[in-house]
């Protein structure tokens, strides 16, 4: 039998205590007799916010999803809470996805909340995300919490939270609040609801977030019934609100994927419910190909992502990667600022360090800010608040993620979804296309192509293994990639630019991040993170050439992307 660790059996032990109900006592037995490798997973450390909050697997344990973390995850965010806002009403939003026990684990974060005299504004189904985002504002609460684990696989799920702007929290607050779940033990979390605090929600939220979502995405394209869009939910949340967007805004010729339209937290037609790989979209492409339609559109299950399948020059499907649909999406909100001569001097794009350089381009193409904050759209919807005398027009990041406007303050794939369905119903209207748009684009600041690859690496040695490349990388970084010398190397973590030609240091402004980024002389850009919510390191690459014209636009694709094969290949990521 393999021996368990004495830290690891003392935290366990601790969780068959009457503190606990007898079913994760008999779970936890279970783990401690016949599972010491899972009760060590389960155990040797506390689960801690991310990227997009906190996500784990669910089941008993510190390190796990279960009634118990996320009752001394709320019992410590009340505390902090009333601390903050002492002698006020408090209130919050609470929203959840179609994952397994999301409506019974928000439910016990509304009945915590209660507890300690806090007014709960619970959905009285699932919605997506970025509903919760508007509903944190539209409610005047103090804050927001949402069940959900995006797209990661069945077994996880997680809790968001939201702060007043509707934008996720953000060092140093997410540290407060933490400092104040450890100061609990579990027997200080406060479960039993007081019933009158909790008031159900619905369509009234509903019926203001539709409203938004047109008032922001929807320009008035002509000719909306010659389009035709296909649409899947994925078994996610934007079932329930993107249908009706679309039809709000004018388009009757929308086509569901009724297979995949049932939220299921099982996501039985995918092997992952994340519209970043082509296998999640192929039901809706082969619905695309019966219906001739125009634009493919696909959500991640909280419906705060989205993936977009359009025409390519010969008529072909082709799935874009979320930096060419950020930056289709970002030009057409700035072409359409400049046409309203809403354009002067005091508007701003935002994006991440981790997304394409074509960015920063479009930004001075247009004489406008653009702002580059770390991974996550809470940096994104951060800037909105700290530069209140700028207005935001849209912005997004590389992993499927778009903002439009201010009235969300996260990520968004409902209004996104009906933005991406405008441009490709003016492009059509004007004789060309979504597709035909980017390389318009391209020739006009550069052909910049991108290439994510997604190391997996589980459980508590998989995170060692990441550690010791990102220590490897550190300690030993190249100087030369396919040939080009590395000129920069920004690493977040110390928040030191370094000049590898010049010898010199600069720092970077943006708070710490276990990021590296490489330059080198011929442009080419990349980056090496470990995921905040997922077990995966990551590493974006970004070359980009020249653009002439439409007619080299195959010969320069194929060189750019013999390109990064041969930087993936040298660097042994294949």
């Amino acid at each position: 039998m393999t021996k368990i660790d004495a830290q690891i059996l003392e935290k366990a032990t601790a969780w068959l205590t009457p503190n606990f109900d007898s079913a994760t006592q008999e779970k936890v037995q279970e783990l401690i007799h016949n599972n010491p490798k899972e009760l060590t997973e389960s155990f040797y450390k506390n689960l801690a916010f991310g990227t997009g909050g906190m996500r784990g697997v669910m089941g008993p344990g510190t390190n796990r999803i279960n009634k118990y973390t996320l009752g001394k995850n709320t019992q410590g965010l009340s505390n902090y809470l009333k601390k903050t806002y002492p002698n006020q009403e408090l209130k919050v939003a609470i929203a959840y996805d179609c994952r397994h026990n999301s409506q019974s684990l928000a439910q016990v974060v509304a009945n915590v909340f209660s507890a300690n005299g806090i007014k709960v504004f619970l959905f009285s189904d699932l919605r997506p995300t970025p509903e919760l985002s508007f509903a944190v504002k539209y409610l005047d609460c103090h804050c927001g919490i949402v069940l959900t684990a995006s797209h990661n696989p069945p077994e996880y799920n997680g809790y968001k939270v939201y702060w007043t702007d509707g934008g996720q929290i953000v060092p140093p607050q997410d540290g407060e609040i933490i400092n104040e779940i450890n100061l609990l033990d579990f027997d200080q979390i406060q479960f039993e609801a007081n019933a009158d605090l909790i008031q159900m929600v619905s369509t009234e939220v509903d019926e203001a977030f539709i409203t938004a979502s047109v008032a922001n995405a929807d320009f008035k394209a002509a000719n909306k019934e010659d389009v035709s869009i296909v649409f899947t939910s994925l078994h996610g949340t934007s079932i329930t609100m993107i249908p009706e967007v679309l039809k709000r805004a004018g388009y009757a010729n929308v086509h569901i994927v009724e297979e995949q339209a049932k939220p299921d937290g099982d996501f039985p037609t995918v092997v992952s419910p994340n519209p970043e790989e082509p296998e999640a979209l192929e039901m809706a492409l082969q619905l695309a190909e019966k219906t001739n339609a125009d634009i493919v559109i696909g959500t991640d299950p909280d419906s705060d992502r989205l993936g977009i399948a359009v025409r390519d020059l010969d008529g072909n499907m082709i799935l874009l990667n979320g930096n060419q649909t950020m930056v289709v999406m970002t030009d057409f909100l700035l072409q359409q600022w400049k046409n309203n001569n809403k354009i002067n001097g005091k508007q701003f794009i935002g994006s991440t360090i981790v997304s394409t350089p074509m960015m920063t381009d479009l930004a001075k193409a247009y004489e406008v800010e653009c702002k580059i904050g770390l991974t996550g759209f809470k940096w994104i919807a951060k800037m909105i608040k700290d530069f209140p005398k700028l207005e935001f027009i849209g912005g997004g990041e590389e992993s499927f993620g778009f903002m439009t406007g201010d009235f969300v303050r996260d990520k968004d794939a409902v209004t996104a979804a009906l933005l991406a369905c405008e441009i490709a119903t003016q492009a059509k209207a004007n004789g060309s296309s979504f597709y035909a748009s980017l390389i318009d684009m391209y020739v006009a600041h550069g052909f910049y192509k991108e290439k994510l690859v997604s190391l997996v690496k589980k459980g508590m040695d998989g995170a060692a293994e990441i550690k010791q490349i990102m220590v490897d990388l550190r300690e030993n970084p190249l100087t030369t990639i396919d040939g080009s010398k590395v000129v920069r190397i920004e690493d977040y973590q110390t928040s030191v630019s370094t000049d590898t030609e010049a010898g010199t240091t600069t720092t970077i402004s943006v708070p710490k991040s276990n990021v590296l980024i490489y330059y080198t002389a011929d442009g080419t850009k990349i980056a090496a993170r470990p995921s905040g919510t997922e077990p995966k390191i990551k590493f974006y690459f970004s070359v980009n050439l020249p653009l002439a014209n439409k007619a080299d636009f195959a010969k320069v694709e194929q060189q750019l992307d013999a390109k990064i094969d041969r930087i993936v290949q040298e660097m042994k990521l294949n």
